[in-house]
């Protein structure tokens, strides 16, 4: 189950969306005349400024991979399905780190995600040593039956009071820490804390 676009990934999306208007939007005031082509389907491949539209595609792919791309690989590292995080984690040796959170409604769990989970230092200690799940406590956002079921269970069995809170398991499901709140000392510590946590 794919968790929506966070904040980040959806700002890379609409600024390449931007770039791309705006580059289309060149091409479309630009003097065009048809080349003769029997490849194309119609016969005909515009010419702009004796640059060919085909040539510019290569740098469209260019910009998507490098803004869009990592973003997207970011939201995709959380999961949402909490048996499917236990057996990877059971199954790689990694510790589980569950996020109850408000994503469109709690400043403190979005300014988490901001400080902490976004960093690129979490993001590489995360690849390396963390199974990542999303427990979310949405306002606006559509969640399917199983999720808001599976969710509210699991704030009930780690007794969670408040958003945000981090409860990080080990590969045998103990749990091994707990961080109730925001958290304010920035994703070094964040990850020193794990480590903590990791080595027992």
């Amino acid at each position: 189950m794919a968790v929506p676009l966070r904040r980040e990934a959806r700002r890379a999306i609409w600024a390449t969306t931007l770039r791309f208007a705006a580059v289309f939007a060149s091409l479309r005031r630009a003097k065009r005349r048809s080349v003769y082509n029997p490849l194309a389907r119609n016969h005909a491949l515009h010419e702009i400024d004796g640059v060919k539209l085909f040539r510019l595609l290569p740098a469209f792919a260019f910009v998507f991979a490098l803004l869009v791309a990592p973003a997207l690989r970011a939201e995709e590292a959380w999961l949402t399905d909490y048996k499917k995080a236990q057996e990877e984690a059971k199954t790689n040796h990694k510790l589980l780190l569950l996020n109850f959170t408000g994503s469109d409604w709690c400043g403190w769990c979005i300014k988490l995600d901001k400080d902490v989970f976004s960093k690129p230092e979490f993001r590489q200690y995360a690849s390396k040593n963390l199974v990542l799940l999303t427990i979310d406590f949405p306002r606006a956002k559509q969640q399917p039956a199983e999720v808001k079921r599976q969710n509210q269970g699991l704030a009930s069995q780690y007794q969670v009071s408040g958003f945000p809170t981090i409860v990080v398991l080990n590969g045998d499901g103990r749990k091994v820490w707990e961080y109730p709140g925001y958290f304010p000392d920035g994703a070094s510590a964040f990850i020193a804390e794990l480590e903590k946590a990791r080595k027992g």
